[in-house]
C-alpha cells in the first residue's frame, strides 16, 4: 500500500513525499483511513512505529480553518515529545496554512499565551501546561474538532491520569478522539470507555519479534552539516568489507552515491526509480564482491539476502523501529556477526532511545574518528602491505633503482615519501579539522534505592525535579533494579541533582547519588 491509497489530500501527500517516506508503516496504513472516516480510534502500537504521522496526516488533511477556535489538541507526557510532535506536524503541514504551537513547562508561559492570542489551530502540549492555560482562560477547548492522547500509558505512569480527565471534561462531546498507547492498563481502558464513542475502532499492531542480538550496534552523534564527512571518516577507519548504507529518500540515495563516487569510494545506489535490470546488475556486483558500498532506500533493500554484508550504516534515521530492525538485519546473516552504525543529530537522539527501548538492546555511543585515528588506521594498512610484499620477491626488481636513489636521497625520507603517496591515494576526503565530534553532554547517575524501597519512575521523577529544580525533559533513561537505580540526565541537570538531591530524604531513607561506575554497587 502507498500513501496515495489512504485518502489523504494532495497537499499532505506532497509533504509526506518531501519527508521521504516511500510507504506507510502498519499503524499508519491501518489508522489513517479509519481516522479520515471520522471514527474515534484506539491505536495500540509500540513507541517508534510512526504514530505521529498516523494521527498527524489525517489531522492536517481534514483541517478546516476557524478564526476563533482551536481545531485540535494533542496531549503528550513530556516537553521533548511535545516539541517532537510539533516538528513532525510542521513538516506534514508544509503546504497548508495550519498554525501550530507546542506548550510545555520549563518555558515562559507568557510567550505561549501571546502566541495563542494571535491565533493557533493545533496545540501539542503536556497536561500540566495545558491545564495552566485553561485556568488562565487563554485556551478554550469547547469547540475543538479533534483530541489526541499520545503515549497514554506513559502519562499514566507519570501520574497524569487525573489531569487528562480534567482536560477531557473541558472538551466538547461532539469531537473525534484518538488515543495511542503501547499498552492498555485498566486505568486507560476505563478512560476510553468513559470518554470515547461506542463505535470506537481499536487498531492493535502485533509486536513483531525484534531480534538483532547477533549485531553489534553503535551510534555516532553528528552535526547535521558534518554528516557526510562523518561517514567518510567512519569508512576510512573501519574499511568495511561490504556495507549497505541506508538513506531515507531516493534523492538522498542519488546525492550520496554521487558524492562518494566523486571521492573514489566504490559505491552504487539502488532505489525504486532505477531500472529493474540496472538494479539486478548492481545487486549482482554487490553479491560478487565487485562493489564495496550499496546505497539504498528501505523499499529497495527489501528481500536482499547477502551473506557477506559486514556493516549496515544508517546514514539517515529510519522511519520506525521495524525499519531499523529490517535494516540492521541485512547484516549478521546465517548466524554470522555484523556491525550496525547509526548517524544521529542531537535532535534525533530521543528517537534513537525509543528504538533502543523497543528492541531491548543497548546501542553504544562511538566517537567520530579524528584525522589522527584515520592516519593510524591507514599506517597500519600500509605497514601490512609492506610486510606482505617483503615476504615475496616481486619487489626485488626495484632494488637496483633504490640503490641509485640511495646515492642522492636518505632512504628513510624516500620510504616516508612513498608511504605518503599511498596514504593520499587511500584517503578520499580532504580533511581539514582533526576532530569534528560532538562531545557527550549526558551523565549516568547511580542512586542508592530501588524497587525494594518502593521506588518507581513517577516517584523518582517528582523527587528529582522538585529537589534539583530541573525539568522532566532533562531526564533520560531510568533503569530501576531491586536495590539501586541508574538515571541518565543532561550534564547540567545531572550536576544539579548531585549538588541538590543527594542526601535528601525519600521514602524514609537518605539517597546517595553519585556518577555511576562501570559496575553496580553491591
Amino acid at each position: 500500500m502507498a500513501f496515495i491509497d489512504l485518502g489523504l489530500n494532495d497537499k499532505v501527500l506532497k509533504a509526506v513525499d518531501d519527508m521521504g517516506f516511500e510507504e506507510p508503516s502498519k499503524i499508519q496504513s491501518d489508522s489513517i483511513p479509519v481516522i479520515l472516516r471520522g471514527y474515534d480510534v484506539i491505536g495500540q502500537a509500540q513507541t517508534g512505529t510512526g504514530k505521529t504521522l498516523a494521527f498527524g496526516a489525517p489531522l492536517i488533511s481534514e483541517f478546516e480553518k476557524s478564526d476563533k477556535d482551536i481545531y485540535a489538541i494533542i496531549l503528550t507526557p513530556t516537553r521533548e515529545l511535545a516539541i517532537q510532535i510539533n516538528d513532525e506536524l510542521t513538516r506534514i503541514a508544509k503546504y497548508t496554512d495550519v498554525k501550530l504551537l507546542p506548550v510545555y513547562g520549563g518555558s515562559p508561559i507568557n510567550r505561549q499565551i501571546k502566541a495563542l492570542k494571535k491565533g493557533v489551530d493545533i496545540v501539542a502540549g503536556t497536561p500540566g501546561r495545558i491545564l495552566d492555560l485553561l485556568k488562565r482562560r487563554v485556551l478554550n477547548l469547547k469547540n475543538i474538532s479533534r483530541l489526541v492522547i499520545d503515549e497514554a500509558d506513559e502519562m499514566l505512569d507519570m501520574g497524569f491520569i487525573d489531569d487528562i480527565e480534567e482536560i477531557i471534561k473541558q472538551c466538547n462531546t461532539d469531537r473525534q478522539t484518538m488515543m495511542f498507547s503501547a499498552t492498555m492498563p485498566n486505568a486507560i481502558r476505563k478512560l476510553t470507555k468513559k470518554y470515547m464513542k461506542p463505535d470506537t475502532k481499536v487498531i492493535a499492531i502485533v509486536k513483531n519479534t525484534m531480534t538483532v542480538s547477533t549485531v553489534d550496534q553503535y551510534y555516532y552523534e553528528v552535526k547535521k552539516e558534518n554528516r557526510f564527512e562523518s561517514l567518510c571518516r567512519i569508512l576510512d577507519v573501519d574499511e568495511p568489507q561490504s556495507a549497505i548504507i541506508f538513506c531515507k529518500t531516493k534523492k538522498e540515495v542519488n546525492e550520496l552515491t554521487s558524492a562518494l563516487q566523486s571521492r573514489g569510494y566504490n559505491a552504487e545506489g539502488m532505489h525504486g526509480d532505477i531500472d529493474q535490470n540496472q538494479r539486478l546488475y548492481t545487486l549482482k556486483k554487490f553479491k560478487d564482491g565487485e562493489l564495496d558500498f550499496l546505497i539504498a532506500t528501505d523499499v529497495a533493500a527489501r528481500g536482499i539476502d547477502i551473506k557477506n554484508v559486514s556493516h549496515v550504516i544508517n546514514y539517515d534515521m529510519p522511519q520506525d523501529v521495524e525499519s531499523y530492525v529490517h535494516r540492521v538485519g541485512r547484516t549478521a546473516r546465517v548466524n554470522r556477526k555484523g556491525t550496525a552504525y547509526t548517524l544521529v543529530t542531537a535532535r534525533e537522539y530521543m528517537a534513537l532511545k525509543q528504538i533502543e527501548k523497543a528492541i531491548k538492546c543497548k546501542i553504544i555511543r562511538k566517537d567520530i574518528p579524528t584525522v589522527d585515528d584515520i592516519f593510524q588506521a591507514k599506517y597500519n594498512d600500509i605497514l601490512g602491505m609492506v610486510k606482505e610484499t617483503l615476504a615475496g620477491d616481486s619487489y626485488k626488481k626495484f632494488v637496483p633503482l633504490v640503490v641509485e636513489m640511495d646515492e642522492e636521497y636518505n632512504m628513510v625520507d624516500v620510504s616516508a615519501a612513498l608511504m605518503n603517496m599511498v596514504y593520499d591515494n587511500e584517503v578520499n576526503f580532504k580533511y581539514t579539522e582533526n576532530d569534528i565530534g560532538v562531545s557527550s553532554k549526558r551523565m549516568r547517575l547511580y542512586i542508592s534505592a530501588g524497587r525494594k524501597n518502593k521506588i518507581n519512575r513517577r516517584i523518582l521523577l517528582k523527587f528529582l525535579t522538585e529537589t534539583a529544580g530541573i525539568d522532566r525533559k532533562d531526564i533520560g533513561d531510568i533503569d530501576i533494579y531491586d536495590k539501586f537505580t541508574f538515571v541518565d540526565a543532561e550534564e547540567r541537570a545531572a550536576r544539579s541533582i548531585l549538588k541538590r538531591s543527594s542526601g535528601k530524604g525519600l521514602r524514609g531513607m537518605r539517597l546517595k547519588i553519585e556518577p555511576s561506575r562501570s559496575k553496580p554497587h553491591k
